[in-house]
């Protein structure tokens, strides 16, 4: 079973931030395989819904804790299923070090400065775990935290869409396919993701 983990803040006034990309990406992928008319449970302090992708039995995750504490609902999820966190395990999180229109996925790294991220290395006790990372633009000369709070721009809107739409079918990917051939496929420029394997080779970054 696989544990996917959207990140954002819960709420009506959250809906559509730029902080909220990764619940973004789990509704997403509950359009494409969730069945019609399902709605969320709420536990572990969150919202979960079942979902198969390839055949593989997958939960998708909104902890309905603020972003700070997105730690408690994977910790207490992890745990309860008996989840290995390098294999069982994708978090989709924002990330204002990535233009809008680009994402990045990599199997272990530091919070980078992102709450949530840093919350969930607490609870799990490690850093080692799969995440999708969603360009939101740097903030520039706008206060970071009133940044990403704030709803992306029209044209900025356009480009997210597009990463939510790459970010799942990486996250598809990654079930099957595991976070090395997963990163090989999609950690490219979106101009890139077109150009065959003969004319660029494999990139993990």
């Amino acid at each position: 079973m696989k544990l996917i983990v959207g990140l954002g803040n819960p709420g009506r006034q959250y809906k559509g931030t730029r902080h909220n990309a990764g619940f973004m990406a789990v509704d997403r992928l509950a359009r494409r395989h969730v069945a019609p008319g399902a709605t969320p449970r709420s536990r572990f302090h969150a919202g979960l819904m079942e979902a198969r992708i390839h055949d593989e039995k997958c939960l998708l995750m909104q902890p309905t804790t603020y972003m700070n504490r997105s730690g408690q609902a994977v910790g207490e999820a992890v745990r309860f299923y008996r989840l290995a966190v390098e294999d069982d395990l994708m978090i989709v999180v924002d990330d204002v070090a990535l233009p809008c229109g680009v994402i990045r996925l990599r199997p272990i790294g530091s919070g980078g400065g992102h709450n949530g991220l840093a919350d969930i290395e607490h609870h799990l006790g490690t850093i080692e775990y799969p995440r999708c990372r969603v360009g939101i633009d740097p903030p520039g000369q706008v206060v970071q935290h009133d940044y990403v709070l704030g709803r992306f721009t029209p044209e900025q809107k356009v480009l997210v869409d597009e990463a939510i739409e790459r970010a799942c079918d990486a996250i598809e990917c990654w079930v099957i396919q595991g976070i090395d051939e997963t990163m090989n496929q999609f950690n490219r420029k979106p101009e890139q993701s077109k150009t065959t394997e003969r004319s660029e080779g494999p990139s993990n970054e």
